[in-house]
């Protein structure tokens, strides 16, 4: 799976628990560690434990994806997800202020999550 879609794939179960303010950063042209950061925050410990399990276990189950590894206890209030071309950060609100990742990598060019296709209707089919 390329780097883009796996970033992509890790906003979308991070927002499957309801992670706040996820964003996708493309670092590829300021960082030789990663092409891609997910950064999401979370509003308590549960729920953070909630985000980074449902990442976690979807890329296992799902597409026999394992971190190379992972920092901060699931009980803190950042833990980060290594896939090599992915790095996952999962945050409390204030920590994410006051590491401001985003302020940090202000020259990432964001990336937008593919627009869902509308259904056709009945008279396009």
């Amino acid at each position: 799976m390329d780097s883009k879609k796996l970033a992509l794939l890790c906003r979308e179960f991070a927002d499957n628990k309801k992670a706040e303010n996820i964003i996708v950063l493309d670092v590829r042209k300021l960082s030789s560690v990663t092409d891609y950061f997910v950064i999401a925050s979370g509003t308590s410990q549960p729920h953070l434990r909630a985000i980074v399990e449902e990442i976690h276990s979807r890329l296992r189950d799902e597409h026999d994806l394992r971190p190379a590894r992972s920092e901060g206890a699931t009980g803190g209030n950042w833990v980060v997800l290594d896939y090599f071309d992915v790095i996952i950060h999962v945050m409390h609100i204030e920590t994410r202020q006051r590491y401001d990742l985003e302020g940090l990598w202000g020259d990432a060019r964001p990336v937008k999550p593919a627009k869902a296709k509308r259904p056709k209707t009945p008279a396009e089919k």
